[in-house]
């Protein structure tokens, strides 16, 4: 096979590396030209990147990395601490970190933050708040060459410079970006000596491309194509979960006995057979399988119609309840098939929804962030820090963009604590008992993850694409 790599995705974009974006076409260009302090591996364990080693204070609110030696950008320069200082502090101004039209992500978390270099090796960061999980935030904080982000201004994301194992050559805007290897990079040297990411928005097209030895890769077929031979496929299940956000600062929707009764009142089975044609994993909490702070021995949500029924009775609504759904109509694509499924199956308990579509998906997202919806949205969760989940989008003292009004001292008394525990295997022991909190209380309507489908050439049939979905070259 040619020491060439070519990846078929549906889009290709080179995006601002400071701006918080889980889209994962996004991030298998920006892992390949840049390096954080810290990185995930395949199984979304953290691992050295640009520091070597790392600690934290007792009381988590300091947090000190030594930087490996001897590590150039591609334009040359050194990285030293002052690079790594400035780059975290690029990405904490209120104007960096946007995403759907929401800026200022990092902002909330290291908008406080003081950070310093104690030499050219060492980088220290004081929190004004205990902050036990600033790895899920910093792992995607690229350290850039200042020098140059200075001469560039915003171009610099047009041509990218970082420490990564590929430099830039090359791109044309919806056709493709290409790479060749960094050979001064201080990790191992991936095996392709060139990269090419290209744009093929048709899946059935990505497949025949592989076929054709066009490509080696074609990520994220969709579950309507036929995939057979000569094509390896692998399988495996996407950490994003899908769901429907409740505005529980409603009247109707505060009372958790009308949120447990329409996550009891769905068939998930049945809704990912006819909307996914079955590529998906019923989802029966906040967070996937995947995330830190996952408890598989908490029940999920069975197809509970009696039970619904009573719940719903309880509430104060034995007959019939009327409730409004906002839905996009795109992202996620089956948007509007899954809205009327939903109806279609909360009938069934006695619920009657109306469902109110936005074709604008940015505007979407702004209704959703400005608190506007109705009863509850369509909407899907995509970091992969349990944290940050629960900071962005539950914390009511926090009422971030996706927050909608839910509230739960206990909850947010043991999100305080997981802060202030520096020991993982105690703060995942934490998250796990929010994780069953959400489940007695859920803010959401639990749907589904998508089971991702991915296409190569049968060469390279042993690689398992990782956990988090981002196809690092460092693990081709």
């Amino acid at each position: 096979m040619s020491k060439k790599m070519t990846i078929a995705q549906p889009r290709v974009l080179l995006e601002e590396p400071h701006n918080c974006c889980d889209i994962k076409d996004i991030q298998n260009v920006l892992c390949a030209f840049f390096d954080p302090l810290v990185a995930y591996d395949d199984d979304m364990n953290f691992v050295p990147g640009l520091a070597t080693a790392w600690t934290i204070s007792d009381d988590a609110r300091t947090w000190t990395f030594s930087l490996r030696h001897g590590v150039t950008f591609h334009n040359g320069a050194s990285l030293d601490a002052d690079a790594v200082v400035y780059s975290l502090e690029r990405m904490a101004r209120p104007d960096m970190g946007v995403t759907l039209g929401a800026p200022g992500v990092y902002n909330q978390y290291l908008g406080d933050m003081n950070i310093r270099a104690l030499g050219p090796g060492t980088v220290q960061i004081r929190l004004a708040s205990p902050m036990a999980d600033l790895l899920d935030v910093l792992v995607t904080g690229y350290i850039l060459p200042p020098d140059i982000v200075a001469a560039t201004g915003a171009q610099f994301k047009a041509r990218p410079v970082g420490t990564g194992p590929y430099r830039f050559t090359e791109f044309r805007e919806n056709e493709f970006v290409r790479a060749v290897k960094n050979h001064d990079y201080f990790g191992p040297q991936p095996w392709p000596d060139s990269i090419e990411w290209r744009a093929v928005a048709d899946p059935d097209r990505r497949i025949q491309m592989v076929r054709e030895g066009a490509v080696d890769i074609a990520v994220g077929p969709p579950y309507t194509v036929d995939v057979s031979a000569p094509v390896a496929r692998i399988s495996t299940r996407g950490t994003t979960t899908y769901i429907l956000i409740f505005n529980a600062g409603d009247e109707v929707m505060s009372d958790p006995r009308i949120r447990r009764a329409l996550n009891l009142g769905i068939d998930r089975a049945a809704l990912i057979e006819h909307v996914l044609n079955n590529a998906g994993f019923p989802l029966h909490g906040f967070i996937s399988p995947a995330h830190y702070g996952y408890d598989d021995r908490c029940p999920g949500f069975s197809h509970a119609p009696a039970e619904a029924r009573k719940l719903l009775a309880e509430a104060g609504y034995p007959d019939r309840l009327k409730l409004t759904l906002d839905s996009p109509t795109s992202m996620p694509d089956e948007a509007v098939h899954l809205s009327e499924a939903l109806a279609e199956q909360l009938l069934k308990i006695g619920v009657e929804l109306e469902i109110v579509f936005t074709e604008d998906r940015e505007r979407y997202a702004n209704k959703v962030r400005c608190k506007e919806i109705h009863h509850m949205c369509v909407f899907d969760s995509s970091p992969l820090s349990t944290y940050r989940v629960l900071k962005e989008k539950i914390d009511s003292r926090f009422q971030g963009s996706w927050w909608q009004g839910y509230a739960n001292p206990a909850l947010e008394s043991l999100l305080d604590k997981a802060q202030s525990t520096a020991d993982p295997a105690q703060r995942e022991a934490l998250y796990r008992q929010c994780y069953r909190i959400l489940n007695e209380d859920p803010p959401w309507l639990y749907l589904y993850n998508y089971r991702h489908i991915t296409c190569m050439n049968p060469a390279l049939s042993g690689w398992i694409p990782p956990v988090h979905g981002v196809f690092d070259p460092r693990y081709l």
